[in-house]
This record gives C-alpha cells, sequence and structure tokens, in this order.
C-alpha cells in the first residue's frame, strides 16, 4: 500500500448492513497491532447496540474503544505520537459532516492513518454526507456488500424494517438497531414504504 511521505491518510470502508464493514476494519486493526504501530479507535456514542467503549462486528468480535459524540472530542484528545485513528459507524457522529471531513483531514494531515468505516446510503438510499464527503478525499476507498435476504444477489441497500413491513420515508434517518430492524437488500428487492 502507497504512503504519504508523513503517513497520513484517509481509507473509508463503506457498504450496507450487514456488508462486513467493521470486520474489514478489525481485521486492518489487526495488521496496525502485528507493525506494532501506536493506534486509538473511537465508536460513537450513539451506537448503543453493544456494549460502551468496545467496536464491536455483528459477529461478535470486539476490540477496546474510546467512545466519542463528535470529531471535536477526537481532535481534543488523540493521543500524541499515535500513528492510526480507527473510526466505527462515523455516520453516526454528531456535527456538521462538513466540519467532520474537516476533522479528519486534520488528523491526516498531522501524519495520521485515519480509518472511518460506515453507511455510504441510509435506509432511503440516500447517501450519509458524512461519508460521502470522505470518501471524495480519501485516499483509499473499499466499498463492501453483503447478500440479498430476498433473492442471493449482492446486495448495496439497507432495508429498514418497521412490524415487517419497509420503514415509511417520513421515518428518522438515525434508527440504531441490527437484525431486528434492518436487512441488506439488493436494488430489485429494496422498497420504502409508504408515508
Amino acid at each position: 500500500m502507497t504512503r504519504l511521505p508523513n503517513g497520513g491518510r484517509i481509507e473509508v470502508i463503506c457498504g450496507c448492513m450487514f456488508s462486513g464493514k467493521t470486520e474489514e476494519l478489525l481485521r486492518r486493526l489487526n495488521h496496525v497491532k502485528l507493525a506494532r504501530q501506536t493506534l486509538v479507535v473511537y465508536t460513537p456514542r450513539r451506537d448503543t447496540r453493544y456494549r460502551t467503549g468496545n467496536l464491536a462486528s455483528h459477529n461478535g468480535q470486539t476490540v477496546e474503544a474510546v467512545s466519542i459524540s463528535s470529531i471535536a472530542e477526537i481532535l481534543a484528545h488523540v493521543p500524541a505520537n499515535v500513528a492510526v485513528a480507527a473510526i466505527d459507524e462515523v455516520q453516526f457522529l454528531e456535527g456538521d459532516p462538513a466540519a467532520i471531513v474537516a476533522g479528519c483531514q486534520v488528523l491526516a494531515d498531522r501524519g495520521i492513518r485515519v480509518i472511518v468505516a460506515g453507511l455510504d446510503q441510509d435506509f432511503r438510499a440516500k447517501p450519509f454526507p458524512i461519508v460521502a464527503g470522505l470518501m471524495a478525499v480519501a485516499e483509499q476507498v473499499d466499498k463492501l456488500y453483503a447478500i440479498c435476504v430476498e433473492c442471493g444477489a449482492y446486495a448495496t441497500r439497507s432495508q429498514r424494517l418497521i412490524n415487517g413491513e419497509p420503514a415509511p420515508h417520513s421515518a428518522p434517518v438515525i434508527a440504531v438497531g441490527g437484525l431486528e430492524l434492518y436487512q441488506a437488500r439488493c436494488r430489485l428487492c429494496y422498497r420504502v414504504g409508504d408515508a
């Protein structure tokens, strides 16, 4: 992998629910540990699916993480001489998307390898502005896919369900959940419910 002269870069791991974003992030972090590089991992407080202070994948892998709400908290508390900063579920960070992108750029400009993982689209199949902005400035972008639970094709959409039916377009954009709320679906099997 090519590195900038000072080591700073932004890497984005994105895709729909159940596409393996966190597993890929954990895989990269394992390589960081094997290389004996210093790292810090952040996870948004808003993500309450697993134990606070842990980065956790749907398959049960975990790593200790710092629970934060905003990019300002990261910028204020990133350890000195850290080589790698990882942020999982970056779409859950609070604040202006442009400020979050700018904050990640500040970290990369300091020589830090910034690895973010997050949903590229909300349940309406609209881009999350934070992830879209990061994809535009990143040195590396990896879009992962899941398998559609309806037909078995490659899935790129996160189908939110309410009482077993597609969530209406008017539902809140952010709803933290797992299998009880979401399914991976392909373009053809994906639906948005009626208002």
